[in-house]
Formats: structure tokens, sequence, C-alpha cells
């Protein structure tokens, strides 16, 4: 299977001055392929923002490449096809949102494209759908929560069918039941086959990846599935990372119950273990 998105030996630098630049990126190499549920993680100013923003040619390697279906990112030729492939959701919903009306919002960027009519009506109402705004499609943005707002930018990416959507931080402005909201989406786009990049410095939103990246000083330093990562505790906590809450509880419950596993990672996971052990128990 071809990847969707190959890095090869990225490094990137901001130009602060004539004199000074500052090294972000330094010699990445890794491949997304199609499907996959990608999460991004590291401590502020790891780097792990500006890499994504490399995924769909927002900005470009100083050396090194990316290539999104096999199409270099440095070639201007290129720029189109890459932003119909990999679509982008950033931090704050606001900034994404151009237009009075919800419809007329997700309808924007099918606009440029130059959808036709008929097929733009259809797009929008199934990206609606997806993200369960479809109620809301006569409304005004502005009159929606922050959640709302995100599920919204997320439709007009949505809705130009790409095959790969990069999430950079979009949940941290958000408050638990929006970033619920989000992620429920994410999860949803997941399972229709789409590929889900995820920038996030929350644990609790990696772990609902399939693969996890971790960056630290510009380069990556870890890559393997959640379970696997959220068992280095002490080399994360060296990059000034944790791992997810319910992962320390079964670690601290571990330590007094030797029963009780401590290779748990989501809450579903941690209920029904109480419920083994509570079902044990009653047999005894």
């Amino acid at each position: 299977m071809d990847p969707i998105i190959r890095m090869e030996n990225v490094s990137f630098s901001y130009k602060i001055n004539e004199k000074t630049i500052s090294p972000v990126l330094k010699d990445i190499s890794f491949s997304i392929f199609p499907g996959e549920y990608v999460a991004i993680i590291g401590h502020n100013g790891s780097g792990k923002s500006t890499l994504s923003k490399h995924f769909n040619g927002i900005l470009h390697p100083d050396s090194g490449d990316v290539w999104v279906h096999g199409l270099n990112t440095k070639d201007e030729r290129n720029k189109r096809n890459i932003r119909k492939a990999v679509g982008m959701v950033f931090q704050h919903p606001d900034n994404q949102i151009v237009a009075t009306i919800v419809e007329e919002d997700v309808a924007f960027g099918l606009e440029n494209l130059g959808v036709p009519r008929g097929e733009m009506v259809k797009r929008i109402d199934e990206a609606l759908h997806v993200v369960k705004m479809a109620e809301f499609r006569n409304r005004p943005p502005h009159h929606l929560s922050g959640g709302q707002k995100q599920r919204v930018a997320i439709a007009g990416v949505l809705a130009m069918q790409p095959d790969c959507i990069v999430f950079d931080e979009s949940t941290s402005m958000l408050d638990s039941f929006g970033r619920k909201e989000v992620l429920q989406v994410m999860r949803k786009m997941n399972s229709m086959g789409i590929t889900i990049i995820t920038v996030t410095h929350r644990m609790t939103e990696a772990a609902e990846a399939d693969r996890i990246i971790v960056v630290e000083d510009g380069r990556m330093v870890m890559d393997g599935p959640p379970r696997e990562i959220f068992k280095h505790k002490q080399e994360l906590a060296e990059l000034q990372l944790d791992v997810p809450a319910v992962s320390q509880m079964a670690e601290n419950v571990h330590d007094n119950f030797s029963d009780f596993s401590k290779d748990i990672i989501h809450e579903d996971e941690l209920i029904k273990e109480i419920k083994r052990l509570e079902g044990a128990k009653r047999e005894i």
C-alpha cells in the first residue's frame, strides 16, 4: 500500500531576521498510510504544529521532501491537488468560518473548487449530517457554541472530500463537551475510511488513535501504538509528557491489587476491569 503522506529527511527553520534562523524540524522521516488514525504529540515548542503544516504544503521543507500521493509539496503546480487530498482543521474555528450562515460557510470551499451546484448541495447535506449539524444549517455561526463552530469548520473540509484531514490542536480551545463532540466526529470520519491526523497535547485524545508519533526538539523520538507508547512512562515524563489519567489510576490500583491490570488506556477498559474483579470476588 502506498502512503498518503511521505516525509523524507525533512528539516525546517523559521527566519527571525537577516542573521538569525530558528531550527524547528530536524531530519524527520515517516509515512502515513490510508485509513490510519495518527496522533502527533509533544510539549509546547516541540515542533508538532510546524510539522503538521507541511502535510498539505502550507510550509515547505528547507531540506528533504514531503510527498502527498506521490506529489512533491515544493512544486507549486501540485498545490491544488495536494490541498484537495489533505484538508486542515485549525485551533480557532472562528478563523476558518467566513460566511454568515452555516451552509454557506460549508459551501465556500466547494465554490472555490468550481463544484457544480447539484453536487455542491449533495456534499453540503452529507457533510452536515456527518458532523450532526444539519438542523443548524440556516443558523449564523456566531450563535453557535465553540464545539458546534468547530464541527462546522470540519464540515467545510469534509465537503471537499479529502483523503486525509489534519486536526492541528483543534480541541484545545474547547470545553470538555466540545472536545467530546469533535472526537466523536473524528472517530466517525475515520470509520468512513478517511485518514485522520491529530496534533494534540492531550493524552486522552492521543489514546484514541491507532498510532502515536512523539516529537521532541524537532525530531521524531517515538512511533508506535498508544498502548506501547504509554508504557514508556519515564521517557515521556522526561519529554514533559504524561500518560492518560486512567493509565495512572490503573497503575496505582495495580500497585495495591496485583490482579488489577495496569495495561489500561481508556475509561471503558477501566470500568470493565473493575467489573471483572467484582465478578471474580462474588464467585469466591
